[in-house]
């Protein structure tokens, strides 16, 4: 498995591509402008109004929509943290390793909001979820700050081990080793990449989050309410914080400044793999074309997703929740039954559906209805297919076994809206829109796989502009038809054609459905 991240730097925004085998599996995008709210952002901020009904608090961090503050959302040491941002905003406390500050009593975990909260405080929060919708951010005051290995909790004395970690040996290891270098006063949380290493790299990730730490508490003291306090990693080192291993195989960037920054970090976290960024330069092919993501974002936005062996899926979006189909298409295998062809369309399916929910970033509920299979064995061996394949999915998700109608129901994090892109294109030949012409391709190639099953001899008409895209280059796409069903498509150009209308007819000159 090779793993590639490609960074495209505009005038207005930089989009960050993550491929898997050269196929795209996320898309992220870093704008300039738009809202100031990321996930992990620690801001100090007001209570504007706790609500007694909501058993939560409305806070003020300067967008549009009050930000939510749940009191399960509050962390145990809430009385800790409000006394610490009190001193140091008042210059009383000027030592921030905590190693001396004396703890408050924890908060009871089943109180109201209105006993621990008041309006016009000032609290410290992070955001949990970015403005979504209609809704503001959502945020937490039990503050955390992520490094590569391990994540800082102030106010807390807990270690905790990742879960994805298998290895008893290693999670006890591992234990050891944050207790002996754990400072007073900080929990820690390691993290699945700390798998292996050694306390010197572990020591040398909490030192560099103990030294954030101190420079945020540094600002308190005068700083505006409400105002950012600590910003989250640019998008490149978070994203390289949170994913990279040793399956990547390149990084390829077109910004000389992001180039060095993406250098200078890899450098830090790990030194032997500075050698797979590449400044991309040339002037020729723009990088997301180079690499193909350009199509792959045209395929992979619409309401319909292709798949191989004429398969596809139908993605549906509602305010409440979102409905994937799963849809066999045109087939013909006589090698198959009825069953076995369900089971190869659902796992095709399946492995899909794991990359769109990470690509798209969807969130919130999910149904997703697989074709009817009435063997119990090949139902669990989906269910479990689909599991495996987002199992490196690193938004929080639950998979419901199938119900009894066939659905997988399926919950997944949502953090930040998810990634819209728009597919559809003005249609030059008449009023309204039509599907981004590069799907086109897709689909000539998709009912050809399924005629040239039954007719020998086939001729293709097609609008002048699409034939020539299909016999341009060597090889051409007509050539790669040839290499694959060793039969040769005639294509004729048609100027009555409209762009995209297109059709197959056989030697006898009559048209192919």
């Amino acid at each position: 498995m090779n793993k590639e991240l490609i960074i495209r730097s505009g005038s207005e925004a930089v989009d960050f591509a993550l491929l898997k085998d050269g196929k795209l599996i996320e898309l992220h995008k870093e704008e300039e402008k738009g809202n100031n709210f990321s996930v992990g952002d620690i801001f100090i901020a007001k209570i504007r109004k706790p609500v007694a009904g909501l058993n939560a608090a409305f806070v003020n961090l300067g967008y549009e929509k009050d930000a939510f503050l749940h009191y399960h959302d509050l962390g145990p040491n809430l009385p800790s943290l409000m006394k610490f941002i009190k001193l140091v905003s008042a210059g009383k406390l000027k030592d921030y390793s905590l190693k001396n500050f004396p703890f408050e009593a924890e908060i009871n975990k089943d109180g109201v909001i209105t006993d621990i909260l008041s309006a016009n405080q000032s609290i410290l929060v992070q955001v949990v979820k970015e403005p979504i919708s209609t809704k503001g951010p959502r945020i937490s005051s039990e503050i955390s700050l992520a490094g590569r290995y391990v994540v800082l909790v102030p106010f807390s004395d807990r270690v905790s081990i990742s879960q994805k970690i298998d290895s008893k040996e290693e999670k006890d290891r591992l234990k050891r080793l944050v207790l002996s270098i754990k400072p007073k006063g900080f929990g820690v949380i390691v993290r699945t990449v700390a798998e292996g290493k050694k306390v010197a790299e572990l020591d040398k990730d909490l030192q560099l989050l103990l030294d954030r730490w101190s420079a945020m508490s540094k600002r308190l003291q005068n700083a505006h309410h409400p105002s950012k306090v600590l910003g989250e990693l640019n998008k490149a080192s978070s994203i390289l914080r949170d994913v990279f291993n040793d399956t990547f195989t390149s990084i390829n960037i077109d910004d000389e400044e992001l180039y060095i920054q993406t250098k200078d970090y890899l450098q830090e976290i790990a030194p032997d793999k500075v050698s797979i960024v590449k400044h991309y330069q040339s002037k020729d092919l723009p990088l997301f074309e180079k690499y193909h993501i350009e199509r792959q974002i045209k395929t992979s936005f619409g309401k319909t997703v292709s798949m191989s062996k004429g398969a596809y899926l139908i993605i549906e979006h509602t305010e409440a929740l979102h409905v994937i189909d799963v849809n066999s298409g045109n087939r013909s295998n006589k090698a198959l039954n009825q069953e076995d062809t369900a089971l190869e369309v659902n796992m095709i399916a399946a492995a899909e559906i794991a990359r769109q929910l990470r690509l798209r970033d969807m969130g919130g509920i999910i149904v997703v209805d697989f074709i009817d299979m009435q063997n119990a064995e090949n139902r669990k061996q989906l269910y479990d297919f689909l599991r495996e394949e987002m199992s490196d999915d690193k938004a929080k998700h639950k998979i419901l076994p199938p119900s009894k109608f066939g659905l997988i129901q399926i919950t997944r994090q949502r953090v930040r809206p998810e990634v819209n892109i728009k597919t559809r294109e003005e249609d030059p030949n008449e009023n309204g829109e039509i599907e981004a012409p590069i799907l086109i391709i897709d689909k000539i190639t998709a009912d050809l796989e399924r005629i040239l099953k039954v007719h020998k001899k086939v001729v293709l008409n097609a609008h002048p502009f699409v034939a020539a895209y299909l016999e341009k280059g060597f090889p051409s796409i007509r050539s790669k038809w040839f290499f694959e069903h060793k039969k040769w498509v005639k294509i004729i150009p048609r100027d009555a054609y409209t762009y995209l209308e297109y059709h197959f007819f056989d030697k006898q000159g009559n048209q192919i459905k």
